[in-house]
């Protein structure tokens, strides 16, 4: 069965908040986190990311960031690109990167947290 398209519009409306709340809830996370990592080492990075709870909202904060940043860029897409071979490749490569700059963050913070 297909989806009408307000009531996908009315789920991407919620995400885009919800997502938007977690991002200004986290920002005093993430300005701890840059204060106290400015001028570390990489061993001391890698002791703050070690610590499971910094690690996952550091996780959690990158993936909202993500997200928002995804469903942002899609709505740009879909106002501004008209022309149907440009709007399926800019909508594609929105999802691309948005899933190649995730994988990176992935990876990068799980590397500081259990490799050092």
């Amino acid at each position: 069965m297909k989806t009408h398209p307000a009531e996908k519009g009315t789920g991407t409306f919620i995400r885009q908040r919800v997502t938007g709340i977690i991002n200004i809830v986290f920002v005093g996370f993430l300005i701890w986190l840059v204060v106290t990592l400015a001028g570390a080492t990489r061993a001391e990075m890698a002791a703050t990311f070690a610590n499971p709870v910094v690690a996952v909202l550091a996780l959690v904060l990158i993936g909202a960031a993500l997200v928002h940043m995804r469903i942002g860029m899609y709505e740009i897409i879909e106002d501004y690109i008209h022309e149907p071979r440009t709007h399926s490749l800019a909508k594609t490569a929105n999802t691309v990167f948005t899933i190649l700059i995730g994988a990176i963050a992935l990876v990068s913070v799980l590397a500081l947290a259990f490799g050092g």
